[in-house]
């Protein structure tokens, strides 16, 4: 088993989460991303291959789960962003019940 870990800021970006890695810290700053069910407010968190990612999905009002299946080498295009991660749900919500 190998201790590989990535910060969460780059790992955001190398997914493509958003288009800036600014973005990408702006959101962990915010307290908008969870790591295994932990809130995150440290862009230098430490992210591993099987961390569960909760994070709003940009320009919506859904809640995106990822599982990290890669940590990457650097930002590629959408296909290899893609490869990053197994979407494990994408859940609408809504203030009214």
């Amino acid at each position: 088993m190998t201790d590989a870990a990535l910060r969460l800021d780059l790992w955001l970006w190398y997914a493509r989460v958003a288009r800036q890695r600014s973005a990408c810290v702006r959101l962990i700053e915010e307290g908008r991303i969870r790591i295994n069910s932990q809130p995150v407010s440290k862009p230098h968190a430490r992210l591993r291959i099987g961390d569960v990612l909760t994070l709003p999905a940009i320009g919506s009002r859904s809640i995106r789960v990822l599982c990290v299946t890669s940590l990457g080498d650097g930002r590629g295009n959408a296909e290899a962003a893609r490869l990053l991660y197994e979407e494990i749900a994408e859940t609408s919500f809504s203030k009214n019940p």
